[in-house]
């Protein structure tokens, strides 16, 4: 996924991490020439998590802070497999789509089906009117990360949240 960002030009933003998957991610989107901004709160920082050769680093005080500069810089979200944190921003990012908060697309890239779970809670919250339909829309999906671009470059936020703007606006 770095490598094809990179080479798109399309720059990548994440939280920062030296390790892990998404530590991984960085470095092969740096490896082919592409540009990483990393946002880190200063405890992990402090711990050196912290991922020394990016782009640009911020720094911020809090999570808080972390997850609305990430959300700034960003123009579409995408979740590779992960855990607590991947699921809490992933969803955030969906919630604000929904409530008008942002408009940008929030994709899935379901590597080895490793979302197909958490697609069938998403489908039972559905089913159980939870989620309407027309809001289900805002979660792409894809298992290939060109797959993934591809949504990414045709998503349109669905007619009702512009409506839904329009009226709260007024």
């Amino acid at each position: 996924m770095g490598e094809l960002l990179a080479e798109r030009g399309i720059g990548v933003v994440f939280g920062g991490c030296g390790s892990g998957l998404m530590g991984a991610l960085a470095d092969s989107a740096l490896a082919k020439g592409g540009e990483v901004i990393g946002v880190i709160p200063e405890s992990l920082m402090r711990r050196e998590i912290g991922h020394r050769g990016l782009t640009r680093l911020h720094v911020v005080a809090t999570m808080h802070q972390r997850k609305a500069l990430m959300a700034d810089l960003s123009d579409a979200f995408i979740a590779l497999p992960g855990g607590y944190g991947t699921l809490e921003e992933f969803c955030e990012a969906v919630t604000w789509s929904q409530l008008g908060i942002q408009q940008k697309p929030c994709g899935l890239l379901n590597i080895d089906r490793y979302w197909d779970g958490l697609l069938k809670v998403l489908d039972h919250a559905v089913d159980e009117k939870f989620v309407t339909p027309e809001n289900s829309l805002l979660v792409l999906v894809a298992s290939t990360p060109e797959g993934m671009l591809e949504r990414l470059s045709t998503w349109t936020p669905p007619n009702h949240i512009e409506k839904w703007l329009g009226e709260a606006q007024r």
